[in-house]
């Protein structure tokens, strides 16, 4: 049996995203049915709508940022009951047997790769998964999240489950606390949790930007101070001085500038994905200071768990602008200009009023 679902689709690369009904399956014994509140819009569901990155699959629902409250839940379900604040992130199944998924990091699943909420392999109905434009959802417990915010904060919450948890998983799995000199690359979406997280675990945080006038924005969010990544100056001011960058950029540039920037073993993360590569890196700059250059992916979901209680414990949000679903178009029109503060969130209130 399913039920009928209605949200946003593209379907095509040029299609702009319009009304569209679909199907969802009835929960299963272990699934949990939600209501959604509001969705998060993520820079990858623009690339992934317009098939910018390879293997769109369509009609696309977009959406993985997701926060609800749930409606139903199957027989077998424990950990949630109707009515309960929950989110779903990126992810919403994978094999569950493979080393990555035993040890809690399903984003690294070996076997099949994980399920994406959105355009990945729907393992009950067949085709492909739909994502957090629509009114509904239903997903397998052992991938949904307890939400403890206030519901004043719960649309703000929403980016956490992306954003929040790409700027989590490298700062605690580099260890990074009280004492440390960090750096964040780009002030956008992911660059401004990046900023709030770090300053949360007590390290000392700089903003690397091209743009001196985001220093106000920088330091409200918790920096000590903006550095200006194309002045030359400002850059070999502090050299050899970090011991860890986040670079959250996801255009193609120069990581030496960075990587010239690390103490001996220091490490410089990069969890933007460019559309063109990365000139190839000085490796006589990494030789010589032991520093690294490594990649991150989202989160497991303990550990996505564990950033939200964070973010709890320490009033942690994302800085949001709420929108109407109708208003879509506009706001991945202004995503491409970097015009938002810092995360588009979707109020899907409005889907019921949407033409």
């Amino acid at each position: 049996m399913t039920i009928t679902a209605h949200g946003y689709a593209a379907q095509a690369p040029a299609a702009p995203l319009a009304p569209f009904s679909f199907e969802r399956r009835d929960p299963q014994p272990n699934d949990v049915a939600i209501d959604i509140l509001f969705c998060g819009v993520c820079h990858s569901d623009l690339h992934t709508a317009r098939g910018e990155w390879d293997g769109t699959l369509y009609p696309c629902v977009p959406g993985h940022e997701i926060v609800g409250r749930v409606a139903a839940v199957g027989n077998d379900v424990s950990k949630f009951t109707a009515g309960d604040i929950v989110g779903v992130g990126c992810m919403v199944d994978s094999c569950g047997q493979c080393p990555s998924c035993t040890d809690g990091e399903e984003q690294y699943c070996e076997t099949t790769g994980f399920v994406g909420t959105y355009n990945g392999p729907d393992p009950v109905l067949g085709g492909h998964t739909f994502g957090g434009y629509s009114d509904h959802i239903v997903v397998d417990q052992g991938f949904v999240l307890k939400i403890g915010h206030d519901e004043k904060d719960l649309a703000a919450v929403a980016p956490l489950l992306c954003a929040g948890i790409t700027t989590y998983s490298p700062l605690k799995h580099w260890k990074v606390g009280p004492g440390q000199k960090v750096g964040i690359v780009g002030l956008g979406g992911l660059g401004h949790m990046g900023v709030k997280i770090a300053a949360a675990l007590g390290a000392e945080v700089y903003v690397f930007s091209t743009s001196p006038n985001k220093r106000d924005d920088a330091r409200r969010l918790g920096a000590t101070d903006l550095i200006v990544s194309k002045d030359a100056d400002a850059m070999a001011a502090h050299a050899n001085s970090f011991d860890f960058i986040l670079n959250t950029v996801a255009a193609s540039h120069d990581l030496d500038a960075f990587t010239a920037l690390l103490k001996r073993d220091g490490t410089m993360t990069l969890v933007g994905v460019p559309e063109h590569a990365h000139p190839s890196p000085s490796v006589a700059n990494l030789i010589f200071k032991r520093r690294a250059i490594a990649g991150s992916l989202i989160g497991g979901i303990a550990e996505t768990q564990e950033m939200l209680d964070f973010c709890q414990a320490h009033g942690l949000t994302a800085d949001i602008e709420m929108i109407d679903i109708a208003d879509i178009e506009t706001a991945y029109a202004r995503m491409v200009k970097s015009d938002v503060k810092y995360r588009f969130v979707i109020d899907l209130a409005s889907l019921k009023t949407a033409a």
